[in-house]
């Protein structure tokens, strides 16, 4: 069964060297939302640490999408470092991929300009008053899905991953629990959903015969009043039938219920420490453990929900969500799934698949704090384990 994980697969126009991905996890290694060094150079160490395919966190499609100061907007200035990137995966052996996105009611006006989502509810997360998006508005962000298939694929990229859960624009629309519009675009499952069937439409006609199109999707959003794996098993047969290459199964709303994507509970003192606006700091510390609800963590928690979708479509399926160990990668792919994506394992140690191989390790070092997480103000993405350069006095403070 061990041998599962380390044979090359079929993705698409891809063949990827093993049945591993690394998922898209935030960098925020992105000032100006442009690549940095650091960002090249993870990703590099991610693919000679045995990777079949590392996949480039969040790129927001427009400058619309943008919800940080350091994240990747992917347009023409980015396509030169975008190429070093992928050459040094690629040199590794390994694939690239890159998450497309627009994140709607998220977006940081202060960055993206403005900040629009299907119906344009508050958001308390952000916090952000987005407006309801006109068709104008929705025309333009399908076309520009479209545009960023043909830039990933200028900037070298095997694959595009587009992320349509999380409670991100696509994800936004899809629930009833953000829209709440009385246009061809809400009230009906299938009206929720036109909007991901039009950006779909558009990615996979731009990615033609060459690019591997990924799609990120939720099996629940996490809370009462939210997607449920009814709708979700519909929305995976709507985009198998759309002929994607694979769905990515994930679950959570950020703007909800975060920790149902990561599982476990928040340092909300490292958050609050890192924030930019420092009035949201005492928010953060009062409320957090409020907003952001701890969840049990156990390895692979998605794995029974994403059965279900499993005997409901024949196209390839990503497992991720908490594979930590080599036996929790066998079982996953013993149960029919063609491919795992691991984050925090891969954080915590960017070699984490080769060591698996040998035999170095079966088990990740990773501990579950989500300090990675919670560092995303940072610029910077970082494991509590790997902190040698801070005091233990000083982490216990922050984690505490």
């Amino acid at each position: 069964m061990a041998e599962l994980l380390f044979t090359p697969f079929r993705l698409g126009p891809l063949t990827l060297r093993n049945r591993s991905i690394r998922s898209a996890a935030f960098e925020g290694m992105c000032p100006g939302q442009l690549v940095s060094e650091d960002l090249v150079n993870y990703h590099k160490a991610v693919a000679e640490g045995g990777i079949g395919m590392t996949t480039v966190a969040y790129a927001a499609v427009s400058q619309s999408g943008l919800s940080f100061d350091h994240q990747l907007w992917l347009r023409k200035e980015a396509i030169p470092s975008l190429r070093t990137l992928t050459g040094a995966v690629h040199k590794a052996g390994a694939a690239a991929s890159i998450q497309i996105g627009h994140c709607g009611q998220m977006a940081k006006t202060s960055i993206s300009g403005k900040c629009f989502s299907p119906s344009g509810r508050f958001n308390l997360y952000g916090p952000t008053w987005p407006r309801a998006m006109k068709k104008t508005d929705i025309r333009s962000v399908v076309a520009d899905f479209r545009q960023a298939v043909t830039l990933a694929r200028e900037s070298g990229f095997d694959a595009v991953e587009v992320h349509a859960g999380h409670g991100y624009l696509i994800s936004q629309f899809i629930s009833e629990y953000t829209n709440k519009r009385r246009d061809e675009y809400g009230g009906s499952f299938e009206n929720r959903s036109r909007f991901m069937k039009e950006v779909i439409g558009e990615v996979m006609d731009s990615a033609g015969s060459d690019v591997a199109v990924l799609v990120k999707m939720n099996l629940r959003d996490g809370f009462s009043g939210g997607m449920e794996l009814e709708e979700s098993v519909e929305v995976a047969k709507i985009l198998a039938n759309m002929g994607v290459h694979a769905l990515v199964l994930s679950g959570g709303f950020v703007s909800k219920a975060p920790m149902y994507v990561m599982r476990g509970r928040m340092p909300v003192k490292v958050m609050a420490y890192y924030m930019h606006e420092k009035w949201m700091s005492p928010f953060v510390k009062w409320f957090g453990n409020i907003l952001m609800k701890p969840e049990p963590y156990t390895e692979a928690y998605f794995l029974e929900d994403a059965l279900k979708i499993r005997k409901a479509v024949k196209i390839p399926l990503v497992y991720v969500g908490g594979l930590v160990s080599k036996a929790g990668i066998e079982m996953v792919l013993g149960e029919g799934f063609e491919f795992v994506q691991i984050a925090r394992a891969l954080i915590h140690d960017p070699a984490f698949i080769n060591k698996l191989k040998t035999g170095e390790l079966s088990v990740s070092g990773c501990n579950h704090a989500n300090y990675c997480i919670a560092v995303m103000y940072s610029g910077k993405m970082a494991c509590y384990q790997n902190e040698k350069d801070r005091s233990e006095r000083w982490l216990k403070y922050l984690e505490g």
